[in-house]
């Protein structure tokens, strides 16, 4: 799966706000939208909430850490690891997730999203 080319972007939220090497669920519409600050790579990701597995909306909690250079997300139901570039399920299986473009502006976050 490769990641959306925006429409717009969407303020997420200040850069203060969110939770170092960890996730946040951002409600967009009808989708949720799993952000995270990866402090110890000093980067943001954002991709779908939900785990394709058993379609939980649980991503944004899972933990977050590294696969040699390729950072990752782990369900913390499932265990399954996503690539929090590219959305490749990195356990072997064929699913994939969605992922967002993030940038930084004037101390706020924003995400791409499709309009």
């Amino acid at each position: 799966m490769e990641t959306l080319t925006p429409t717009k972007w969407l303020a997420a939220c200040h850069v203060n706000d969110a939770i170092e090497n960890g996730g946040v669920c951002i409600k967009h519409e009808n989708e949720q939208i799993a952000l995270f600050y990866f402090t110890r790579r000093n980067e943001w990701f954002a991709t779908q909430n939900e785990c394709p597995h058993k379609r939980q909306m649980i991503l944004s909690r899972g933990m977050i850490g590294s696969l040699g250079e390729e950072p990752k997300v782990a369900c913390p139901f499932h265990k399954k690891t996503f690539s929090l570039r590219t959305g490749e399920c990195l356990s072997g299986d064929e699913c994939a997730i969605k992922t967002y473009p993030v940038k930084i502006e004037n101390g706020l976050v924003y995400i791409g999203v499709e309009d």
